[in-house]
């Protein structure tokens, strides 16, 4: 079978690998569509953490159920699916307190072992969920939105919150998109203008900030969430949950500063450079800090459920969508993309 593979930062090529072998227990699926996660690009550009050269990419995908055993899901061949694709250990503590997203020998599909991007792949059978009626293409986004998802619920969005979403590509919009459901006031936030343009014109979320310098920002903080004046000074009254979708130190401390007192700050993004600020800032507004990772059975079966029953849109966030034979460009596009691109989707329904 044909499969894509990333050999080096900036090489991508299309190659042969050999079919898998179907075990007790898991099911043969066939590729249909899959879309390229900002780790993805980062492991293109040679930025991210979790990988190792040459490996096959991709961990957001849906596929038909070709090959399944008799199981208690109410699985069957020709079904269109979507999968978890964070493979837990079982063994170490975490997984032993059921916190498997955080397992601590965590091997996601596309990172630390290969991925999706091929013709067939093989997959427990739990580890696969049904589309109930999802079209493929949108199916194929489920993946990111869980990421999205399971951070906003880590840090607790409620009705009335004021939540900024620090990252306008396809994770913070999609968090954005996921506060707005629980009825959080959501304002996002990028370096580029077209960006925001884009995704405010989409998804008419509360607000944009144009995070293009330090006075800007603050100002912007100021002027949304209220101020207040104590001993001469006048601060921002901040908001009540912050989540960095990006994995800058920059952008870190952006969520850190404009976080309310009491307020909950959210990191998802994932970068490999430090941040030196000073953490007594931590202490002083008694920030509630979560990390938030991969995610959970439960976030990928409501999902779906609330795609399904239309109070999420996410075709939305599908801006390309590239044949498999152009995986090299698709990858290069989206590499010098200008902030017009949110998900690409590699089509691997028409293989030649």
């Amino acid at each position: 079978m044909k499969a894509i593979r990333i050999n080096a930062p900036g090489e991508v090529e299309i190659c042969e690998a050999d079919m898998p072998v179907r075990k007790k227990g898991e099911a043969l699926l066939k590729l249909l569509y899959g879309g390229i996660c900002g780790s993805d690009l980062g492991s293109y550009r040679g930025t991210f953490a979790y990988f190792d050269y040459p490996r096959i990419p991709g961990h957001e995908f849906s596929a038909e159920i070709i090959e399944i055993d008799d199981n208690d899901k109410g699985l069957k061949p020709g079904m269109i699916v979507t999968c978890n694709p964070y493979f837990n250990c079982g063994a170490c503590y975490s997984c032993q307190r059921g916190i498997v997203n955080a397992c601590m020998n965590n091997e996601t599909m596309g990172c630390q072992r290969d991925g999706a991007f091929c013709e067939y792949i093989t997959m427990p059978v739990e580890r696969i969920y049904d589309g109930k009626g999802i079209p493929a293409k949108t199916l194929a986004a489920i993946e990111p939105f869980c990421i999205g998802y399971h951070g906003v619920q880590r840090g607790g969005v409620k009705k009335g919150d004021k939540v900024l979403v620090v990252g306008s590509g396809t994770i913070g919009v999609l968090s954005a998109v996921a506060a707005k459901a629980l009825g959080g006031e959501v304002y996002i936030c990028d370096v580029q203008a077209q960006k925001l343009e884009y995704v405010q014109r989409q998804f008419g979320f509360d607000g944009t900030i144009l995070n293009d310098s330090p006075e800007n920002f603050e100002n912007a903080v100021r002027e949304i969430t209220g101020t207040f004046e104590t001993d001469g000074t006048v601060q921002a009254n901040g908001f009540d949950v912050c989540i960095e979708a990006v994995g800058l130190p920059s952008t870190f401390q952006n969520t850190v500063d404009a976080a309310a007192f009491g307020g909950k700050v959210i990191l998802l993004g994932v970068g490999k450079k430090n941040l030196d600020f000073n953490f007594t800032l931590l202490q002083k507004k008694e920030l509630n800090v979560f990390g938030s990772r991969n995610a959970l059975k439960k976030d990928f079966t409501e999902l779906i459920d609330l795609v399904r029953e239309g109070r999420a849109d996410l075709d939305k966030v599908i801006t390309n969508v590239y044949p498999f034979e152009e995986a090299a460009r698709a990858f290069q596009d989206f590499h010098e993309s200008k902030g017009n691109m949110l998900k690409v989707i590699i089509d691997f329904t028409n293989i030649k």
